[in-house]
């Protein structure tokens, strides 16, 4: 009896998993903006309204917006010259430009749907107009790159994955783990990819994209001597970054 039960479990195992493959396949469309395949299940209207449903609780725990208008609208007037000039502009999502109060954390992000957040801690940091455009254009990448529709994709793949393998041979754990371990490996590739796409974006909107490298060079800093090895990180070394950088701005700028 107990042997029979193992076999029923295996197979319904077994079934779940197929049936994970099969919809996975079935999801992996290519991304128009990168030309990249990838698995995605969120539509462009479903992303806009994750990342305007996000987007308050993430400026609160970065001390809500920075009070100058002035700054404010510097980040958005680069922001919208980015957009206005590239690709971004022939896409559905609708690109908000935030700068946030919280003067420690130096940090740039995106949500689902075209909402960019920038830090005053790292704000106050940039040397000028170009670096602001390469930080913003990198997060705009992350947007048109589809990223957390991707992870979020891939996220509930592994989950179902996870769940076939625990009730066929109760490994879910080590299944579990090759998926966090995809996820970060993927990680790294798109902030890759972003610093792809915007240097092309500041090229398009006329910005100097070796600026880019100072932007490194300043988070470089900020990590200090005892940063956390770039294969222990979801983000690359910015050493690293900035050879990739160098080579896409050869590549747009011939």
């Amino acid at each position: 009896m107990r042997r029979k039960n193992f076999k029923i479990r295996l197979l319904i195992g077994v079934a779940i998993v197929a049936f994970a493959y099969l919809r996975k396949c079935s999801q992996q469309e290519v991304n128009p903006y990168t030309g990249r395949t990838q698995t995605i299940t969120l539509s462009p209207d479903q992303e806009i309204a994750i990342g305007l449903e996000s987007a308050p609780q993430m400026a609160q725990q970065h001390g809500g917006l920075y009070p100058n208008k002035e700054y404010q609208a510097f980040v958005d007037q680069v922001g919208a010259k980015l957009v206005n000039s590239s690709i971004a502009n022939e896409t559905p999502y609708n690109y908000d430009f935030h700068l946030l109060a919280d003067p420690n954390t130096i940090n740039a992000f995106a949500l689902p749907g075209g909402q960019v957040f920038i830090t005053y801690a790292l704000f106050s940091k940039l040397e000028n107009e170009d670096q602001l455009a390469g930080v913003l254009g990198h997060e705009i990448g992350h947007v048109l790159g589809k990223h957390s529709n991707e992870r979020i994709s891939e996220s509930n793949f592994w989950k179902t994955i996870t769940m076939g393998a625990s009730v066929g041979a109760d490994m879910g754990g080590f299944v579990q783990s090759i998926g966090q371990n995809t996820l970060l490996a993927n990680g790294r590739d798109d902030e890759l990819e972003s610093d792809d796409l915007g240097v092309k974006f500041m090229i398009k909107a006329g910005y100097n994209p070796k600026e880019m490298i100072g932007v490194m060079e300043i988070l470089k800093t900020a990590a200090g001597p005892n940063r956390v090895p770039e294969f222990q990180s979801t983000h690359p070394d910015p050493e690293n970054r900035i050879e990739h950088i160098l080579e896409a701005i050869e590549k747009y700028q011939n």
